[in-house]
């Protein structure tokens, strides 16, 4: 595994604030810079394509990861994203082949989910307290094999982007008009499920199910009310998530806060979002 000593270290030079000199810190930080442009990348998409129930429903899959590997006898760390990316494929394959809506689908799907995890948790008295941990999320217990593995996603998801970024966009507005113009619509739909299911799986470990949906949409949205085009939204997106994840880690360390990391990105994002809505009433005041 890669050394993140040089890494690490050079993080409280660039921002010398004491809370940043415990390794432990240094790595959560890490963690969180790495895991909000992801989100804020596929955010987009999301808020595009109204796709915030699909993600929510994929942060669920969480308990249910957690029975499967208690089955199993497997840690729930290889089965909660395996299990999550096998949901978010059968839920596209589900919505390409049944004449139902998308949101009846993954209702559906998210019923039976929740139904099946929550069973064999109540089963596990024991269990039942790590459960709160995918509730709230906890940031501070990622690893350096966590921030390896974070690096390589962020690499394969930028890939992904910069290479379908617009077939994407053509996809999530038109399926079919996108397949006539030779767009692979089933190849980006499965692709981007799978890789959406994992960037949500992963936020759940260390911001929480009730907070993951957030941690996605509400960059992406005030990132709708600033931009003028799609691209300029992918970019706000980005600058949104990023200033978000960094001050809200800051804030969360400090003293006399004391707040929950992942609570307080989201407050940050929030901040962001209600900037963005009086930047939008000027705009439309103004003629501009």
């Amino acid at each position: 595994m890669p050394d993140l000593s040089f890494v690490c270290d050079l993080i409280p030079r660039i921002l010398p604030f004491e809370c940043l000199e415990l390794r432990f810190m240094q790595l959560a930080f890490l963690g969180l810079i790495l895991l909000a442009p992801m989100a804020a990348m596929m955010g987009v998409q999301v808020v595009n394509f109204r796709m915030a129930f699909f993600a929510d429903a994929i942060s669920h899959t969480a308990f249910a990861g957690v029975a499967i590997g208690l089955i199993l006898g497997l840690s729930p760390y290889c089965t909660m994203p395996i299990f999550a990316v096998a949901v978010g494929l059968l839920i596209v394959a589900m919505q390409r082949r049944s004449m139902l809506s998308s949101d009846t689908i993954i209702g559906v799907c998210l019923s039976a989910i929740v139904a099946f995890g929550l069973a064999v948790v109540s089963r596990a008295p024991s269990v039942q307290r790590d459960m709160l941990r995918f509730l709230y999320g906890d940031i501070l217990t990622i690893g350096e094999a966590d921030v390896v593995f974070l690096s390589l996603l962020f690499v394969l998801l930028t890939a992904f982007q910069a290479w379908g970024y617009n077939r994407l966009l053509y996809t999530g507005l038109d399926p079919a008009l996108a397949e006539t113009h030779r767009v692979r619509v089933a190849f980006y739909q499965y692709s981007y499920a799978a890789l959406l299911s994992l960037v949500v799986i992963f936020s759940v470990w260390w911001v929480g199910v009730l907070l993951v949906t957030g941690l996605l949409i509400v960059p992406a949205a005030a990132a709708r009310n600033f931009a003028r085009s799609a691209g300029s939204m992918f970019w706000w997106a980005l600058i949104i998530s990023f200033t978000s994840a960094v001050a809200g880690f800051l804030i969360s360390a400090q003293e006399w806060a004391r707040t929950a990391t992942g609570a307080t990105i989201v407050l940050i994002a929030f901040v962001w979002f209600a900037a963005s809505l009086a930047a939008g009433a000027i705009r439309r005041q103004t003629g501009r």
